[in-house]
């Protein structure tokens, strides 16, 4: 990236790079610790002040002009998947979803298994095709859908083995690295995962160009936030803000008035709550006036974010969520290069431009 006046020059190469770096990192919640690692070097290098809370979030503040006023945007790094109920004599695994996750969208195939000392792999196993009436898994094929409980992880290990490692009930589980790498679709990005480290590669950009804002900005790529947005709602309790920006994919759905495109989506409400007026007039008009960029608009179900939950429990006055259109959301997701390249854009005018209470 290059900086273009006061906006950066966004290459799409270098934004599918830095998304790919990511997603090759495993973020499952509450066991983050290798994107944690990445994300504390890479601000660090960019010359932020960065840390590590108790919650798990990795921040970053960028110091205002104003001491006094102070916004947050929040990116969740953690990502879903499923996790150990039981481990069998026999080396396989029961597993359950974690956060929103079906074995359908995964298919059969390699899976990572994070034990405590070490990481192996084994197969998400749906059974043999070729079975008469008599067999339970008749019904997957005819009548009924895929649940976890109709799927194992085979391991093919025994129980000395899967103790060695440290595979236990709540470990977590993950596809295979070799099956997350992204794809590239002309001027789109395909990839497990996109969902959130699309809007962490985000942050980082932000980190990188933003200089001397009206106001403080802490850059939050938040914890835990596919299991109750634990991180956010712990740094909100802590942290005093005049605003929430939360980043987000947005749902390409036939219900949804979402184009497929370069243009972010400003969401209006979610299954928590209505996100602020104001701040939603703000950011547009920062996108407006001094980007010439539109913004499309929705009301959505079946979905929260990081800003509508603190929102939600009193933990901020105002918040907002910025997002990309998306498809397959929490699954192998697509989404338009040049729409997260625009939230970057967006983000770069409104914290430049903000007001300080």
């Amino acid at each position: 990236m290059q900086l273009n006046g006061n906006q950066p020059s966004i290459s799409y190469d270098s934004l599918f790079a830095s998304i790919e770096e990511l997603v090759l990192h495993h973020s499952p919640s509450g066991v983050e610790t290798e994107v944690d690692r990445l994300l504390l070097k890479k601000f660090e290098d960019l010359g932020v002040k960065t840390w590590q809370d108790q919650a798990g979030n990795v921040i970053a503040k960028i110091p205002g002009q104003n001491p006094k006023g102070a916004i947050a945007i929040t990116a969740h790094k953690d990502e879903i998947g499923a996790i150990v109920k039981s481990v069998g004599e026999d080396g396989k695994l029961q597993v359950r979803k974690l956060g929103g996750s079906f074995p359908w969208i995964y298919g059969e195939g390699v899976v990572d298994i994070i034990g405590d000392r070490q990481t192996i792999s084994g197969v998400l196993c749906f059974g043999s095709r070729h079975v008469s009436h008599e067999s339970s898994q008749i019904a997957n094929q005819q009548d009924k859908p895929l649940t976890w409980q109709d799927s194992w992880v085979e391991t093919k290990c025994n129980l000395a083995e899967l103790k060695y490692a440290g595979i236990r009930p709540g470990s977590r589980v993950l596809v295979g690295k070799h099956r997350k790498k992204p794809f590239r679709l002309k001027d789109y990005i395909a990839s497990y995962t996109l969902d959130n480290k699309a809007s962490v590669t985000i942050l980082l950009a932000l980190a990188q160009y933003l200089k001397d804002p009206p106001v403080s900005i802490y850059l939050v790529a938040s914890a835990k936030e596919e299991v109750g947005a634990i991180g956010a709602l712990y740094f909100t309790q802590n942290q005093t803000l005049d605003a929430l920006i939360a980043l987000e994919i947005c749902p390409l759905a036939e219900e949804y008035p979402i184009k497929d495109s370069e243009i972010p989506v400003l969401l209006a409400q979610d299954s928590y709550g209505i996100y602020d007026e104001g701040l939603n007039r703000e950011i547009q008009q920062a996108a407006a006036k001094q980007l010439n960029l539109p913004i499309q608009h929705a009301a959505i179900s079946g979905f929260g974010s990081d800003a509508s939950i603190a929102m939600k429990f009193g933990h901020v006055a105002r918040a907002a969520c910025l997002g990309f259109p998306t498809q397959n959301t929490h699954g192998y997701e697509i989404a338009h290069l040049g729409a997260i390249a625009n939230c970057i854009r967006i983000l770069m005018s409104y914290c430049s431009t903000v007001k300080a209470p």
